[in-house]
């Protein structure tokens, strides 16, 4: 890819950037440039116009959720989207849910701190985070544990409480807490992410790009906000019992710094994602794929659930395409393979009504700010 080499030179001549990833790089091994005979796409991708220009223009959406499959790029496509809009005057946050933390590897900076970490070589401010979901799993545990449960009813039946033991035992905590539902623990980060939105000092923020988990994950996170508005409820209910026999026990009120208050808050947070999924007006979910049946058939299916929770779809893309060659058989075979894949996505009753967006295939690793910015001008146009 001469395009991607020429386009990294000429970074690396006008900034010390790349020596700056490479010095803050996850791994070890610097990135090398490989030599030019190996730095070329594969063909020429047919044109695609993706609809950026309508994206940097709007005024009301603000959040752009990217996922599919795993393994067909959405960290790649996330990064790059955000690159893009930070080059076009947008201060943003990319954000990732996905346990794998592939965004860490893809911008070859350490964001597994639970910080919002600066990306350098960028026209406007960005901003990057991996939220780990099993460790806010683990705060939301600690809050509900700490009043909920087995030391919660013990403490009522030893005080002849045993009415109000018994109806605490109704609401089920313990099962909530201990075997909460699949997605739990990705919500309860991007209720964390809402956390930070509500803060003063990253009201800055004109784009938030989420890169989430793959398809399964994303499918249980769609239908869990109603659920987990019902569960921390129970909660509630418990908080306002435990507050009666404080003050009939007592003669006060329940004490303050109660750590039910954070799941009253996380309740009010789950209640905006809810809102957030739905908002057609500043919310986008952009599903992302690769040119085969099952990766397509698999993108059908998740726009149906999307769609039925009503959530707004508007592009697909798809990523790894292999344009026309001459001179390998093997690329030959390919790309048919791939075109009639791509095909089926024209007849698709959920896909078809959806914009295109492709991105090619490139015969070097994606990673480092350069090589995303290069993405991002093929991808994003």
């Amino acid at each position: 890819m001469a395009a991607l080499l020429g386009h990294i030179l000429k970074t690396q001549k006008n900034s010390s950037l790349l020596r700056n990833i490479t010095s803050s790089s996850l791994h070890q091994t610097p990135f090398i440039l490989p030599p030019l005979s190996q730095a070329r796409r594969i063909g020429n991708v047919a044109e695609s116009v993706c609809g950026f220009d309508e994206m940097v223009r709007d005024k009301e959406r603000r959040y752009y959720m990217l996922g599919g499959k795993g393994g067909v790029g959405k960290t790649s496509c996330a990064a790059s989207l955000a690159i893009k809009f930070a080059n076009h005057g947008h201060p943003t946050m990319v954000v990732s849910t996905d346990p794998a933390h592939s965004l860490s590897d893809s911008f070859a900076q350490d964001l597994t701190g639970g910080k919002l970490v600066p990306v350098e070589g960028v026209n406007s401010p960005l901003y990057a985070l991996e939220i780990n979901p099993d460790k806010s799993m683990e705060e939301f545990r600690t809050a509900g544990q700490k009043l909920g449960g087995g030391g919660a009813k013990s403490l009522m039946q030893s005080m002849g409480l045993g009415v109000v033991a018994d109806q605490l035992g109704d609401l089920n905590l313990e099962e909530l807490l201990h075997t909460p539902p699949p997605g739990t623990d990705e919500i309860i980060a991007i209720a964390k992410v809402m956390q930070f939105l509500e803060s003063e000092e990253y009201s800055m923020f004109s784009r938030i790009v989420f890169d989430t988990a793959p398809t399964g994950h994303t499918l249980r996170l769609l239908s869990l906000p109603d659920f987990l508005d019902g569960s921390i409820g129970k909660l509630m209910k418990m908080k306002m019992k435990l507050g009666s026999v404080f003050k009939s026990l007592l003669g006060k009120e329940q004490p303050q710094n109660n750590p039910l208050d954070k799941l009253e808050k996380l309740k009010e947070r789950v209640a905006k994602i809810r809102d957030l999924f739905h908002n057609s007006d500043t919310t986008e979910f952009i599903i992302v794929t690769i040119p085969t049946v099952m990766a397509i058939s698999e993108s059908s299916r998740l726009h149906a659930s999307l769609k039925n929770e009503s959530v707004p779809v508007k592009r697909l893309i798809v990523n790894q395409v292999l344009p026309p060659t001459t001179g390998c058989k093997f690329c030959s075979m390919k790309l048919k393979d791939q075109m009639r894949a791509i095909e089926t996505i024209h007849n698709d009753s959920e896909l078809g009504g959806l914009r295109l967006c492709q991105a090619p295939l490139v015969d070097m690793e994606i990673r480092g700010v350069p090589a995303l910015t290069f993405m991002g001008d093929k991808l994003w146009r």
